[in-house]
C-alpha cells in the first residue's frame, strides 16, 4: 500500500473542522418560563404585539397538545381556559441569550450566534477540544447536562460541516443529541424538510411544483437542469442538501455579564413574594458564575416601581461566595431595611464576578469563624439598629464630650505596616451611666472621695473644665470637669474624670483611665 494512499485516507477520517449546533427552539416561551417554576406543569403560551391584535409568538409542548398552534389571536385562545397567557419580553429573552452564548463561550472560543426570531441557535468551532473534553459524544453530553442545570431544553448536533449542524439542529426532533460521523452528511440530511434550508417563497413554491419535499429528493437532482432553471442559487441550494458547502466562520466576541431580568405578571408589594422570585433569578446567577469557575463578589437588585421608578439595593460581602442561602439572607435583610415605597413590577439582578479564593491558616490551627457568619450578622445589626447605628467609631476632631461618628467596616487597601512606637497612650472608660459620688472639697478643690465603697485621697487635681460649647443652652456651661490622680492607702491609683453639676450639686464619675 501506497504511504501517501494511507495518509490520505487518515487525513479524510480526520476532518480539519468540527462544528456544535446549540439550537432552542420556542424561545421566547422558554426564556420566560425558566424563571417561572411553578408554571412548569402548566399549559404556557406567549402573547405579541399590542393588543387587541396580539398573536401567539411562542407556546410550550403541553399547550400545542391543546391545540394551540402559533399565529393565533387572542380571541381564539381564550377558548383555552387551561392555558396560561403569557405577554413577551424581549428584555428578558436577551438576557437569556446572553446566558447561553457566555457558556458556549466556556467551550470554545470561537462562537457564531445565528439565533432567529422565535429561536435561538449558537454554532461553536470545537476542532482540536477533544484533549480537554473528550470526543464529541463526551462533550455533547457535558453540554446537554449544563444546558438542562440553566432550565432550557436545548437541541445539540455536531458535525463536521457547518451547515449540516445547522440543518440538523433545525429539523431533527427525535433525539436531543445527535452526531454525524465525517462523510455522513448527506444520508444524515436526506429526511430533513426543505424548511431547514433558507428559500425565498418563490423558490418554495417551485419545489413544491416539482414534488421535492426532501434534501434527498433535492441533492437527487441533476446538478445541470437544476442549475440552468434556478442559477447559482440552486447550486448552493444543492450544496446545502448534501452536506457539502463550505462556510466562512465568522466568531463573535463575549463580554461577561452577570445579568438576570424578569417581568412579573401582575405587582408586588409583599417582600416574601418577592422574595420567591429573586431566589430563582439568583440561583441562575450562582449556576452561570460556577460555569464560568468564578464567585459573585456584589449583587444588585434593581426593582422596577410601579409608577416608572426604580429601587436599588447593593449587597458586597467580605468575601467572594455562590452560595445560595447567604445572598438571599442578605438581600433579605437589605430589603427589610430599606424596603420598596411602592409595588414592584419588574426585577433585575446583577452581579459582579470575583475570584474563589480557599485560604487554610495552618494545618494543626483549629478554624476561624467563616466570614460569611459575620455579613449576615452585621445585615441583621443594620435591620435592627439602623443602618446608621452599625459600623465602627470615629472620633471626630472636637471637645463636645463622646464626639464621634459611626463609619462602615473596611479593611484598608495598603498593605504596608504601620509603625510601631514605644509611646504608651492611655484610653479612657466611660463609665455609663455615670455613678454619683461623695467628695470633700478643700479651698473648693476635691480632697477626698468615695467610689465603690472604697475612699480615695486625691492626690493630683486637674481643672476645672466647662464642659459644653452651645452659648445659647445654660445647662451645658453649669457643669464643671476634673481630671483627678487618687489613690487608697493599700491599693493602686486611680485616674479618673468627674463632673459637677452645679444646678443640682451633684458629682458623678464619668471616666477612667487606663
Amino acid at each position: 500500500m501506497d504511504k501517501s494512499d494511507g495518509m490520505g485516507r487518515c487525513a479524510m477520517r480526520r476532518p480539519a473542522e468540527l462544528y456544535a449546533c446549540m439550537y432552542v427552539r420556542e424561545f421566547p416561551a422558554q426564556a420566560i418560563l425558566r424563571l417561572r417554576p411553578d408554571l412548569k406543569h402548566c399549559a404556557c403560551v406567549v402573547m405579541d404585539g399590542e393588543p387587541p391584535f396580539e398573536e401567539v409568538c411562542s407556546l410550550n409542548t403541553k399547550a400545542r397538545l391543546l391545540g394551540i398552534q402559533r399565529g393565533m389571536r387572542r380571541a381564539d385562545v381564550d377558548a383555552f381556559p387551561e392555558a396560561k397567557i403569557l405577554s413577551r419580553s424581549l428584555k428578558t429573552e436577551s438576557v437569556a441569550r446572553q446566558m447561553l452564548l457566555e457558556y458556549a463561550g466556556t467551550y470554545s472560543p470561537r462562537i457564531e450566534d445565528g439565533s432567529g426570531a422565535t429561536y435561538f441557535l449558537c454554532s461553536m468551532d470545537i476542532a482540536g477540544t477533544e484533549h480537554l473534553f473528550g470526543p464529541p459524544e463526551k462533550l455533547a453530553y457535558r453540554l446537554l447536562e449544563h444546558l438542562g442545570s440553566l432550565g432550557l431544553s436545548v437541541r445539540l448536533t455536531i458535525s463536521s460541516n457547518f451547515h449540516t449542524a445547522v440543518c440538523l439542529a433545525k429539523g431533527t426532533r427525535r433525539h436531543s443529541i445527535t452526531v454525524i460521523p465525517f462523510g455522513e452528511e448527506a444520508t444524515a440530511l436526506s429526511e430533513l424538510p426543505l424548511d431547514v434550508l433558507p428559500l425565498t417563497e418563490q423558490q418554495a413554491e417551485l419545489f413544491c411544483l416539482w414534488g421535492i419535499n426532501t434534501l434527498g429528493m433535492l441533492a437527487a437532482l441533476p446538478d445541470s437542469e437544476l442549475i440552468a432553471r434556478i442559477g447559482q442559487d440552486g447550486r448552493e441550494l444543492q450544496q446545502l442538501a448534501r452536506g457539502e458547502l463550505p462556510h466562512l466562520f465568522q466568531p463573535i466576541e463575549l463580554p461577561l455579564c452577570l445579568e438576570e431580568r424578569q417581568e412579573l405578571e401582575f405587582p408586588i408589594e409583599f417582600l416574601d413574594s418577592l422574595m420567591f422570585s429573586i431566589a430563582v433569578m439568583l440561583d441562575q446567577l450562582i449556576v452561570r458564575a460556577t460555569i464560568q469557575l468564578i464567585a459573585l463578589a456584589r449583587v444588585t437588585l434593581i426593582l422596577e416601581l410601579d409608577g416608572g421608578a426604580t429601587h436599588t439595593c447593593r449587597v458586597r460581602p467580605a468575601q467572594p461566595g455562590n452560595d445560595k442561602h447567604f445572598w438571599l439572607r442578605l438581600l433579605h435583610l437589605e430589603l427589610q431595611t430599606h424596603p420598596p415605597p411602592v409595588a414592584v413590577v419588574a426585577v433585575r439582578v446583577e452581579a459582579d464576578p470575583g475570584n474563589t479564593n480557599k485560604i487554610q491558616l495552618g494545618l494543626f490551627s483549629p478554624p476561624l469563624p467563616e466570614p460569611a457568619r459575620l455579613d449576615v450578622t452585621l445585615a441583621q445589626l443594620k435591620a435592627l439598629l439602623g443602618e446608621e447605628n452599625v459600623g465602627r467609631p470615629i472620633l471626630q476632631d472636637s471637645h463636645t464630650p463622646e464626639s464621634f461618628q459611626m463609619e462602615p467596616f473596611s479593611i484598608p487597601s495598603s498593605s504596608s505596616e504601620p509603625a510601631i512606637t514605644d509611646r504608651r497612650r492611655p484610653s479612657a472608660r466611660f463609665v455609663r451611666p455615670s455613678e454619683t459620688i461623695l467628695i470633700n472639697l478643700h479651698h473648693s478643690r476635691p480632697r477626698t472621695f468615695f467610689f465603690r465603697a472604697q475612699r480615695f485621697i486625691v492626690e493630683h487635681a486637674y481643672g476645672p473644665w466647662m464642659l459644653g460649647g452651645e452659648w445659647w443652652n445654660e445647662s451645658i456651661w453649669n457643669i464643671q470637669q476634673w481630671d483627678l490622680i487618687a489613690a487608697t492607702l493599700n491599693g493602686p491609683p486611680l485616674y479618673c474624670s468627674v463632673t459637677h453639676d452645679l444646678l443640682r450639686d451633684q458629682w458623678q464619675l464619668t471616666t477612667i483611665y487606663d
